[in-house]
């Protein structure tokens, strides 16, 4: 991962680079995600406005606001439903596949042999078996779960264009306290050594999007299951104090100043140089804060929990994800990282080996990393305000080795890419537990009762988060723009 400090370019070297927008926009994330700090005036105005709004409208349903933090178990490659947690065991052998369904701890709902710890938990989930939309691309599809948006421009390639994903949003209507040297939002992308090629990078709806680098998050690549493991971003160049780096921000503040009546200017017309400004003061207020700095030490943590969690990519960086939330971060997305060494399957993009990689490369580390978040939230009194969300991009082919359009094909013993029913768990704060919403027809392929969309799927989220899906922000040109089509699903709390 780059050194974090590096020197802001304009606008329009990003517009020509557009190759190196999405990564260098996100090191600007990784070195500052500032989020609120920067919030200004006008948007201040609107989230007042929004807040009277709701306060003079008729009381919010059951669960708004009773989430403090979010976890987000991002599954890339889109988990197969059907053999995860929509068995379905009557259908023929080329639909239902190898797996068996085994009972839980709530009476009529069963889930996939191979989640057996998830099982014994299920008590404390809500399993969302209808989830819908129509996007099979895996990089545009990622933007359907992490912002409630389709992708606006498809084949557009420029993320500047995406709606923001939640943490961008909580950033800026709840924006963080100034005492606080913590990031917005974090996600974490583990890269591992000697792996397939890394497609999570090119996906669609992790930044802030149209609303502006000020809310990019801050995005940890290092494996967190390595010895080694120390986020780049929190490390200095060889040679450089924090003496030497408080010198530069001076130096960067008294150049700011000294450009700021040279309008108009790449400089002080460009949102991105200015986000830089407040990103190296979060990174200097970071680097020296020791307690907040020890949210991504890993080694403080018992040794034998760690090991409950798993000594994987996955289970360290859900460990990560708690530790985080737990100091103050109030939202984290934690991507399936891919660790796959071959293009047969990578990811849960199972096209090829579709049984042999979920019970042995797949589902054994989310089973465990996902049942001891849980189990250690509660130990902690933070699971009831706490919202955990666990989801792929979609889901896959109701038959074996059956392609479909816009897919990538699959083999005999895989499954292609398939938005039209997939399966989304939700736990924790404000969440009905031990309860299943939705239905899948027969083959697991089409909703037959209470389809959710994602946008419902984001109403929700919000909702929960203290976050009136009713809210409008503003663009850059000041036009409206509602946060979210979608209405808050309203079986699913507690």
């Amino acid at each position: 991962m780059n050194s974090p400090l590096f020197t802001p370019e304009p606008l329009n070297f990003v517009a020509k680079h557009s190759h190196r927008n999405r990564r260098e926009v996100i090191r600007i994330g990784g070195l500052g995600w500032l989020g609120g700090h920067a919030m200004s005036s006008l948007d201040q105005l609107y989230a007042a406005q929004n807040a009277s709004n709701s306060a003079n409208s008729q009381p919010m349903p059951l669960g708004f606001g009773k989430a403090k933090r979010c976890i987000l178990l991002f599954m890339w490659g889109g988990p197969a439903q059907q053999d995860t947690w929509d068995l379905k065991p009557s259908a023929p052998l080329e639909f239902r596949g190898e797996f068996r369904p085994i009972a839980t701890s709530v009476a009529d709902i069963n889930i996939c042999e191979h989640f057996p710890e998830l099982a014994k938990r299920a008590h404390r989930l809500s399993i969302i078996r209808s989830m819908t939309h129509r996007d099979v691309n895996h990089t545009t599809a990622t933007h359907e779960i992490l912002t409630g948006r389709s992708v606006p421009r498809v084949g557009g390639g420029d993320f500047r264009e995406d709606w923001p994903h939640y943490g961008a949003v909580m950033a800026r209507l709840r924006p963080q306290s100034r005492r606080s040297a913590l990031p917005p939002y974090v996600q974490m992308r583990p890269e591992i050594p000697d792996a397939a090629p890394r497609f999570v990078e090119s996906s669609h709806g992790q930044g802030s999007g149209w609303m502006g680098p000020n809310y990019e998050p801050m995005t940890i690549d290092d494996n967190p299951a390595l010895a080694t493991y120390h986020p780049a971003t929190l490390s200095l160049p060889d040679g450089l104090t924090l003496e030497r780096l408080g010198g530069r921000r001076a130096l960067s503040d008294a150049l700011e100043k000294a450009l700021l009546p040279l309008q108009p200017s790449p400089w002080t017309s460009s949102p991105i140089p200015a986000a830089m400004t407040t990103h190296y003061a979060r990174a200097h207020s970071l680097l020296n804060d020791r307690k907040s700095l020890e949210a991504f030490d890993l080694t403080r943590e018992d040794p034998k929990l760690r090991e409950r969690y798993g000594m994987t990519a996955h289970g360290q960086s859900v460990l990560q994800g708690r530790r985080l939330v737990e100091a103050g971060v109030p939202i984290v997305t934690l991507f399936w990282p891919n660790e796959g060494i071959t293009n047969v399957s990578v990811y849960w993009d199972t096209h090829n080996r579709n049984f042999i990689d979920l019970k042995t490369r797949l589902m054994p580390p989310a089973d465990q990393a996902f049942s001891t978040l849980l189990d250690d939230l509660e130990s902690r009194g933070m699971l009831d305000d706490t919202l955990v969300v666990w989801s792929g991009e979609f889901g896959r082919t109701p038959r074996v080795g059956q392609a479909v359009i816009g897919g990538a094909g699959a083999g005999r013993d895989g499954r292609d890419h398939w938005p039209h029913c997939f399966t989304t768990v939700l736990a924790g704060a404000g969440i009905k537990g031990g309860y299943v919403h939705g239905a899948s027809d027969k083959y697991a392929a089409y909703p037959s009762r209470d389809p959710v969309t994602s946008a419902d799927l984001a109403a929700t989220i919000y909702h929960l988060l203290g976050i009136d899906p009713a809210t409008e922000l503003r663009d850059s040109l000041d036009r409206p723009m509602a946060l979210t089509t979608g209405k808050v699903i309203q079986d699913l709390l507690a």
